[in-house]
């Protein structure tokens, strides 16, 4: 089913997975937490297209997993930025085939040696939207609570987010966050100039600490004060910092659902336990809400 037409119902819980190393045997891996998220009654799961578009060719067969053998609706990452028009035809036409009907569109992270090359098809995720166009996918895109991170002011972003609805964004998924109130704002600047598309809230449950580095340089999150305080305070209890990062996560939920979000999308990271600790502290909340 597509995405929007689902939103157009109920708000939506999802998951992201992403492909596996190239390892033996974690591609069953990675079948087995889908199964497992399965079992969570998820709207959809969406699967990334690996650093640099690496793995590309396992979205497909990950997304065929998640359509077709797990019984879900799948969300295929495309990434532009690395990609050429060919192997954006070969992924897009393989995705058609197996019948996923939901892309979201990105350009990518730029990796430190970035040069014109590494965009020379698709500068822009609305490059890759335009371009997609044909295939007849339902497309969403990524939006920042906080501002992307190469652009000077959050309204610089907004300009960008509203040219991804134009060329054909039917919903969004947030880069995370810890600070509702950035999401807040997104939504209601967003409205302000027009944009009318679902913005889905993008949660990953901050459950080590030794993370938080790895996010500031990623997509520059504020992490609260609050929160900051007890985690520097039981970095060295994983049990207790694991609780915490929990309990913080459905705070976030709760807070968001109850303020009109259309939705939550979980960064689980591959961890089907992540998933189910947060779903099960947010039990009456799905069942009454969802």
């Amino acid at each position: 089913m597509r995405i929007d037409e689902i939103l157009s119902r109920k708000r939506t819980l999802s998951f992201e997975v992403f492909p596996p190393k190239k390892k033996e045997g974690e591609k069953e891996k990675i079948f087995s937490v889908i199964d497992e998220l399965r079992s969570l009654s998820p709207d959809f799961i969406s699967v990334t297209y690996g650093a640099g578009g690496s793995n590309s060719k396992n979205v497909v067969e990950i997304a065929d997993y998640i359509q077709n053998k797990a019984g879900m609706n799948a969300l295929a990452h495309i990434t532009g930025g690395p990609s050429s028009p060919q192997d954006v035809d070969a992924v897009a036409s393989a995705l058609k085939e197996k019948g996923v009907e939901n892309v979201l569109c990105l350009r990518g992270d730029r990796p430190q040696d970035f040069s014109a090359e590494y965009c020379k098809y698709f500068a822009h995720a609305t490059d890759l939207a335009r371009y997609l166009a044909p295939y007849g996918f339902t497309l969403g895109a990524a939006c920042y609570p906080e501002g992307h991170i190469e652009c000077e002011t959050l309204y610089d972003d907004l300009v960008n987010m509203k040219k991804k609805e134009e060329c054909g964004a039917k919903f969004f998924i947030t880069q995370l966050f810890y600070d509702n109130s950035y999401y807040y704002r997104l939504v209601n600047e967003a409205r302000r100039i027009g944009i009318g598309a679902p913005i889905i809230p993008g949660i990953m449950p901050l459950v080590n600490p030794k993370n938080i580095r790895r996010i500031k340089e990623m997509c520059g999150s504020a992490i609260p004060l609050e929160f900051r305080n007890m985690i520097e305070i039981y970095a060295s209890r994983p049990a207790v910092m694991e609780e915490i990062g929990y309990n913080y996560a459905v705070y976030q939920i709760i807070d968001l659902i109850a303020k009109g979000a259309p939705g939550v999308h979980l960064y689980v990271m591959n961890n089907p336990k992540t998933a189910k600790a947060i779903c099960s502290r947010l039990q009456s909340v799905l069942h009454e809400l969802f």
